[in-house]
């Protein structure tokens, strides 16, 4: 079984990968204000995506950083990305049917309630 900080860091992960994709000349501070994250915590998380041969820094003369990096998928990085992206989905969906079962249960106490207030049958 999956822990829930595993799936915490490879939704970050799948964050990362996901805006990278599209915006690798992002700051770091832009990317963990997108995130909602602090600048350490995705420093961290890039370090281990680099490390894990997944993302790529590079010097480009023509990005918006003061240091002229920018962050690129590899190839394995993108094969990753798509695998973190199919268990992303599954586990949004699987979240999703638990919080219609909760509604609908939620929604049935207050029919509930409202009929025993109201003196209904």
């Amino acid at each position: 079984m999956v822990s829930r900080q595993s799936k915490l860091q490879e939704d970050t992960y799948f964050r990362v990968m996901r805006i990278l994709q599209e915006n690798p000349d992002l700051t770091q501070r832009e990317l963990a204000q997108m995130l909602g994250i602090s600048v350490g915590g995705l420093n961290y998380c890039l370090k281990a995506l680099i490390e894990k041969g997944l993302v790529k820094m590079r010097n480009f003369a023509n990005s918006k950083s003061k240091f002229g990096y920018v962050y690129v998928l590899t190839p394995s990085g993108a094969v990753e990305k798509a695998a973190i992206t199919q268990r992303f989905l599954q586990r949004k969906m699987e979240e999703y049917e638990m919080l219609k079962v909760e509604i609908e249960e939620l929604r049935q106490e207050i029919e509930s309630t409202l009929d025993t207030n109201t003196g209904k049958a």
